[in-house]
C-alpha cells in the first residue's frame, strides 16, 4: 500500500516538515509547552519574556560588547541605556552629563560650573523648593530665566550667606539682567555728597528697577539681607557707612572687576574703609569676563570716585567713572529665595 506525503498542517507531521523562515514578524505566534499546558506567545513578546526568566547579570555578561559598532566621539543628542528603579530607560548624553553632575556636586562646586541653560519664562514652584531647600538642585551658574523681553541670569550662589550685621542665613541664588534695565543719573548735578545712599539714584532712580525685579519674580522671591553702604563723603573720598535692609541694589566694582579700579586707595595717611560686604567677584564675571558687559553699554556702579564721580562699567570693555550728572545705564544685582 501506498503512502502519501502529510500536507502541512495534517496530524502526525513533523516540525522540520513546516516552511522555514528567517526573520519573524511582530504578530507572528509562537507554540510554548510547559506544566500549565500549550500556549502561544507573539513573536514581539518573546524576547522581553526571554530576559524576563534569566538573571540580568547572566544575561549582561553574556553579551559580546566587542561586536558592537565602535564609536570614538558621542553627539549631545546621542542616547544610551540608563537602569532605574523604574526599569530601563534611555537618555541623551547631554542630559545624562548635566544629570550626573545635578546629582552628585556640592553647592559649592555648582557655583564654578558655568551651563548657560533655559530655565524657562517663570520661577517654578519646584524651582523654588530647591532654592529653599539650599540643595539648588537644577541651577547651574549663567542659567537664566527668559522672562518678558529680559534674560535673568544667575551670577553667583549663596554670595551674601553669613555676611551682615543681622547674618544671612537663608539660600539664595544671585541674579542679574543681561542688558540694563533702563537709563538713569545718579544726581541731578555733579556732586557725590552722601555717597550711594544719599544719591538720587538709590533714593528715587531704583523704584523703578524694584518694581520690574517684583514683577518678574514676585516681591515674595527677593532676598532683604543687611548691607554696608556708603553714606558720605569727604574731599571726594567715602568717609561714612552704614547697615541697610536690601533688595535690589547697583553692583561694585569688585562685584565685576574682582577689584577696586576707580574707587580711592589709601595713601599712606589716608586709610579707606570700602563700606562694603561685597568683596569678590560674582562667580560669572570670574568665569566669563564678558558678561561684565554683554551687550557693549555702559551703566553705572556704586562706588564713590570723587566728589563728582561715580564709578561705572565702560561700554567699549573698559572700566570708568563719570560725572554724577550723566544719565547711563541701571543694571542691578539681587538674590533670589525661594
Amino acid at each position: 500500500m501506498l503512502q502519501t506525503k502529510k500536507k502541512k498542517g495534517e496530524k502526525g507531521m513533523k516540525i522540520t516538515d513546516y516552511e522555514k523562515v528567517t526573520e519573524l514578524l511582530a504578530n507572528n505566534v509562537l507554540l510554548v509547552d510547559g506544566d500549565g499546558g500549550t500556549k502561544t506567545i507573539l513573536a514581539r513578546d518573546l524576547l522581553k519574556a526571554l530576559v524576563a526568566v534569566s538573571s540580568s547579570q547572566d544575561y549582561l555578561a553574556k553579551m559580546d560588547v566587542s561586536q558592537l559598532t565602535q564609536v570614538s566621539s558621542v553627539s549631545a543628542s546621542d542616547r544610551i541605556l540608563l537602569a532605574t528603579g523604574g526599569g530601563n530607560k534611555g537618555i541623551t548624553v547631554n542630559d545624562a552629563f548635566w544629570g550626573i553632575l545635578d546629582a552628585v556636586i556640592s553647592v559649592e562646586q555648582r557655583r564654578n560650573i558655568f551651563r548657560g541653560k533655559n530655565l524657562g519664562t517663570a520661577l517654578t514652584a519646584a524651582q523654588k523648593a530647591e532654592i529653599k531647600a539650599g540643595t539648588f538642585k537644577g541651577f547651574f551658574i549663567g542659567d537664566y530665566w527668559s522672562i518678558g523681553d529680559r534674560i535673568w541670569r544667575i551670577v553667583d550662589i549663596n554670595y551674601w550667606l553669613n555676611s551682615g550685621d543681622t547674618s544671612c542665613t537663608t539660600p539664595h541664588l544671585v541674579i542679574m539682567p543681561d542688558q540694563k534695565l533702563y537709563d538713569a543719573k545718579m544726581n541731578e548735578t555733579n556732586i557725590t555728597t552722601g555717597g550711594y545712599v544719599g544719591s538720587q539714584m538709590y533714593t528715587a532712580n531704583l523704584a523703578n528697577a524694584k518694581t520690574l525685579v517684583n514683577s518678574a519674580f514676585g516681591s515674595a522671591n527677593i532676598l532683604n539681607h543687611r548691607e554696608y553702604l556708603t553714606n558720605a563723603v569727604t574731599n571726594g573720598y567715602p568717609s561714612a557707612g552704614a547697615w541697610y535692609d536690601s533688595t535690589v541694589e547697583l553692583p561694585n566694582e569688585i562685584m565685576m572687576y574682582g577689584s577696586l579700579v576707580f574707587t580711592p586707595a589709601g595713601d599712606g595717611s589716608f586709610v579707606p574703609n570700602r563700606y562694603t560686604i561685597d568683596k569678590t567677584q560674582l562667580a560669572l564675571m570670574k568665569m566669563y569676563p564678558r558678561f561684565i558687559n554683554p551687550g557693549r553699554y555702559w551703566y553705572w556702579l556704586r562706588d564713590v570716585v570723587s566728589s563728582a564721580h561715580f564709578a561705572r562699567v565702560g561700554d567699549f570693555g573698559s572700566s570708568n567713572s563719570t560725572y554724577a550728572s550723566y544719565s547711563a545705564g541701571v543694571r542691578p544685582v539681587f538674590g533670589l529665595v525661594g
